[in-house]
């Protein structure tokens, strides 16, 4: 090889033109980035959120940058809050190959580069379409089972350089210089499943998108940085947070197979390992709908994995557990027949009949025969009736993709609270067209027009 892994994927990075990306992969980039803005319009109403917008508007004092469904900050503090707002209330995108949210870590410098730097919406698609791609091709290619022996969490290991790449091919990049952004991204790489349970794990997807765009503006200043962070052998990604890894696949059909169509969404707020349980519980309650006072038993089956993770906080405390309790999510989802951030109140989830089932209703196991995010539910009724249904592909996942009106409805639902319906409904229909739109800068003004604050 005349250049190495990590100059290979700079190059495609910064090359990349809107022809060279298929139709498809072009329209499900709309599809993602519509989902990431109704997730961060719905991150306002997170329980860490006023939290890290003091902490954003710290970092600096100028307004130049827009603040998804909120008032404008610097361009790192803006960054670094819209990161926060997309993943805050559970709800955002997953890879599931690599457990990796991608979109906190890459939209919001591609966002404020895009508005700062007055380009176009064809430009601002190649340059998501762009990070979408590093990032999930950064994981794939570090053999993310390895990296999660290590405790290592995604986002803020591979989160970073997808961050660089999108900014970076905003900005105009060489090959080279998009190269030594990544060894100055990589030097930034990092976050552990240490902080489970807790809201830094969120932290990581905000970090990692400052760190792409310190890594990008760096770059720019031609800072002297390893064009060869991938596989560097001391210190490198793959070798360092993995055992070497498979370089190879970072660059396997690059630019003819698209991994970021491997992204999953989610339709509802809760852990996405449980979007599969969510999608069986739906599926159960359409067929014949029922509430908690109508079940005799109801038992869940979960991945090993998975029931590690969400199936031991049958007694949750406050919001955060609630999201990734497999307890509480079905015991509401059973008794709402929905799934919002209506259903992650303290009025609701302290209710005591929620409460209640989750300790003691909902019987949650698991099972060695499920892989990934696979699940059965399970439940036999006071009148004898008995229900099973299992789910392979959770609602939002690559091969069971939302639909565009899932989407739209998403948006309409969180955004409304934010700004009006008229600056809505534009939003959906430039992201739709993002093509033709003229300047990122129309897009951003509409997300900060008109903001209300919620009571």
């Amino acid at each position: 090889m005349t250049e190495s892994t990590t100059e290979d994927l700079a190059r495609f990075a910064a090359s990349v033109k809107y022809e060279n990306i298929p139709a498809p992969a072009r329209e499900y980039c709309k599809e993602i980035l519509l989902d990431t803005l109704a997730c961060a319009f719905a991150g306002h109403f997170g329980e860490e959120t006023d939290q890290i917008a003091r902490f954003a508007k710290s970092l600096a004092t100028s307004t130049e940058s827009t603040v998804i469904g909120g008032d404008n900050l610097s361009l790192a503090g803006a960054t670094l809050l819209n990161g926060y707002l997309i993943t805050a209330v559970t709800m955002c995108d997953i890879h599931r190959s690599t457990l990796t949210h991608v979109t906190p870590e890459v939209v919001p410098p591609a966002l404020l580069i895009g508005e700062r730097d007055n380009v176009s919406g064809r430009d601002l698609l190649v340059a998501l379409a762009a990070g979408f791609e590093v990032t999930t091709r950064v994981g794939v290619g570090s053999d993310y089972p390895e990296v999660r022996k290590r405790g290592y969490h995604g986002p803020g290991v591979f989160g970073p350089f997808g961050a660089a790449a999108a900014a970076g091919r905003l900005r105009g990049l060489s090959p080279e210089a998009m190269a030594r952004a990544f060894g100055l991204a990589g030097s930034q790489a990092g976050g552990t499943f240490a902080a489970w349970g807790t809201p830094t794990v969120k932290f990581h997807q905000c970090r990692g998108a400052l760190s792409g765009l310190m890594a990008t503006l760096l770059a720019e200043q031609n800072f002297l940085a390893t064009r060869e962070f991938l596989t560097a052998k001391d210190g490198g990604l793959f070798n360092t947070f993995s055992t070497g890894g498979h370089p190879e696949q970072v660059t396997a059909d690059l630019g003819k197979r698209w991994e970021f169509e491997q992204i999953a969404l989610r339709l509802w707020p809760s852990a996405s390992s449980i979007q599969g349980m969510n999608t069986a519980l739906f599926d159960s309650l359409e067929e014949r709908p029922f509430k908690l006072k109508d079940v005799k038993h109801a038992k869940i089956s979960l991945t090993p994995t998975v029931f590690n993770l969400h199936g031991k906080l049958s007694k949750y405390k406050a919001k955060f557990d609630a999201l990734i309790s497999a307890h509480y999510t079905a015991a509401v989802i059973i008794e709402d027949h929905a799934l919002t951030l209506d259903q992650f109140t303290p009025a609701r989830y302290d209710d005591p009949v929620l409460r209640n089932a989750a300790a003691d209703l909902i019987d949650v196991q698991p099972d060695e025969s499920l892989t990934d995010v696979q699940a059965v539910v399970e439940f036999e009724l006071n009148d004898g009736t008995k229900i099973v249904k299992r789910c392979n592909s959770p609602r939002g996942s690559a091969d069971n993709r939302l639909t565009r009106a899932q989407i739209e409805s998403k948006m309409r639902t969180y955004a409304q609270k934010r700004i009006d319906k008229a600056a809505i409904e534009r939003i959906i229909s430039s992201i739709w067209a993002l093509e033709n739109v003229g300047s990122v800068r129309d897009l951003t003004r509409t997300m900060r027009q008109a903001v209300r604050v919620a009571a």
